[in-house]
């Protein structure tokens, strides 16, 4: 658990830095959300199965950090929801 907060934390304090799609990615899996690559295009899909909406996020790099602070605030989101529900 203290890696998946590091992770965040570390996204949460510098949404500048030079973050990837694999970043992400690893956070999306450590949390339980839910990423899809793109069958065509070039945009992921983020979403959580306890919360509403989902996520599209370019896959150019670096992620913007527009993106950065979106995710982080839908982690934040999903893991107090789901904290809730168990």
């Amino acid at each position: 658990m203290a890696r998946k907060r590091s992770l965040l934390a570390r996204m949460k304090a510098n949404p500048r830095a030079d973050w990837t799609i694999a970043d992400l990615q690893t956070l999306c899996d450590e949390t339980g959300l839910t990423i899809t690559s793109p069958g065509s295009g070039s945009h992921y899909k983020i979403h959580s199965p306890h919360l509403s909406g989902i996520l599209t996020v370019p896959a150019r790099r670096p992620i913007k950090p527009v993106y950065v602070r979106m995710l982080v605030a839908l982690c934040e989101s999903h893991l107090g929801e789901r904290g809730a529900q168990e």
